[in-house]
């Protein structure tokens, strides 16, 4: 599997489940919306008060579960800041082309934009026979 193909399965799901690490060092996931830039960094939007903000801000380690339709799934882990600047002018338009009611949550208080530049990924597909397991370099 290529990083492009990587790219493509991502890109035809918003949604994601996501752990963070929290201060007492307990695993806690969360559903999340996400979007995909062509260089894997996954675009999400939360509140400030969130644990998994809150958890990102202390140890920005986190990973995903993308998919789950068909037995196919990508596992994702990554490194997460909270861009700024043109860098989130960026990240928003991407976010915003997946979601589109994005400009209208920006109104919330609290609301900020987190990016998971990635570190790690495997894509399984259990469907086929033998199944299909890949590493992917990132």
């Amino acid at each position: 599997m290529t990083k492009r193909q990587l790219y493509e399965f991502i890109r035809h799901h918003k949604l994601a489940v996501i752990a963070s690490v929290s201060q007492n060092q307990w695993p806690e996931s969360a559903l999340v919306g996400i979007a995909v830039t062509s260089d894997l960094e996954l675009i999400f939007d939360t509140i400030e008060t969130t644990r998994k903000c809150e958890n990102l801000r202390t140890c920005p380690r986190a990973s995903f579960v993308i998919g789950w339709d068909n037995e196919t799934t990508v596992q994702y882990e990554g490194l997460a800041d909270e861009p700024r600047g043109e860098d989130l002018d960026r990240c928003k338009r991407v976010y915003f082309s997946v979601h589109p009611d994005g400009p209208e949550r920006e109104r919330w208080p609290g609301i900020t934009y987190f990016r998971i530049r990635p570190t790690w990924a495997r894509y399984s597909n259990f469907k086929d026979n033998p199944p299909q397991i890949f590493e992917i370099p990132v």
